[in-house]
């Protein structure tokens, strides 16, 4: 089996490991020919993955955050080629949904015992996404983040906690199976999977593979309740919250004051109507077993 590493080389743990030997030394040389090119700039892994598509490649392996996944999986969509992630980044929730290992070594050799899934992708207003994206709250830390010299979970929570205090919460307008509603909230999460990263589940009962899309609202409350919320998030109770309301659709129509959003954690402007949209089946993902 073909098997090929786009390495982000300034991704969180990506440029402090030895990637190469940790590779030779824990995958599987009887089962799996590989080999690895380094991303170089912006949207490269998307190009080196439909290179490898176009190569018949059986397996792409994003090493990176959820970034470079994001632009792995949008190389890959409609291919042949699998997607699997090494977590190197400093989110990685979409590695983490389906249960890669922390540790680059035991990551490495998941890949050993790892088979072949094909799942959802959807889109917002046409561009695609993955994991979880979003606008609100998440998504104005997405975008501060982007600009942060000091990378890393550490860095992350020091922005959220100093952010949150003071993030109005806003009027939300979402259209869907012929409802419309509208909600004061601080995010509203579209979510394919599970968790933005490191375990913090904005949406644990989400599929992949079910062709719909969980729209998670949360709604405005008292700002001393954030330790409160932030433990319900970390150990996947947060769905069970009375601020909670996750809208389970095919497709849904979003309308808000501000269009700052992120596709997997990378911050766009997405204008102030969203249409999000499923796509049952599209992509290709490599696995670990159960």
């Amino acid at each position: 089996m073909k098997i090929r590493f786009i390495i982000n080389p300034i991704s969180g743990k990506a440029k402090h490991q030895r990637l190469e030997k940790k590779i030779e030394k824990n995958l599987d040389l009887n089962k799996f020919d590989f080999d690895y090119f380094y991303t170089e700039h912006p949207k490269h892994a998307s190009e080196l993955a439909q290179k490898a598509a176009s190569e018949k490649i059986d397996v792409v392996v994003a090493v990176g955050g959820d970034g470079t996944m994001h632009e792995c999986a949008n190389g890959l969509l409609g291919s042949q080629t699998a997607l699997a992630v090494l977590p190197c980044g400093s989110g990685n929730g979409f590695a983490f949904h389906f249960g890669m290992h922390r540790d680059i070594d035991k990551a490495i050799q998941q890949l050993n015992i790892s088979d072949f899934k094909i799942i959802d992708s959807c889109t917002a207003n046409g561009l695609p996404f993955f994991n979880v994206s979003g606008v609100g709250f998440d998504a104005h830390i997405a975008n501060l983040f982007a600009t942060t010299k000091v990378r890393g979970f550490s860095s992350y929570v020091k922005l959220v906690l100093g952010e949150c205090a003071n993030y109005p919460a806003q009027d939300y307008t979402i259209e869907y199976d012929d409802k419309k509603q509208i909600h004061n909230a601080v995010i509203i999460s579209w979510a394919n999977a599970t968790q933005f990263g490191n375990g913090a589940q904005i949406s644990p009962e989400s599929i992949t593979d079910d062709g719909l899309i969980d729209i998670c609202i949360l709604k405005d409350f008292k700002r001393y309740l954030v330790p409160v919320l932030l433990y319900q998030l970390f150990t996947g109770k947060i769905h069970h919250s009375k601020y909670m309301t996750i809208i389970r659709t095919k497709k849904a129509k979003i309308s808000c004051q501000n269009g700052l959003s992120h596709l997997d954690g990378e911050g766009v402007d997405l204008g102030k109507e969203i249409i999000i949209d499923t796509h049952p089946k599209t992509l290709k993902v490599f696995i670990p077993y159960g």
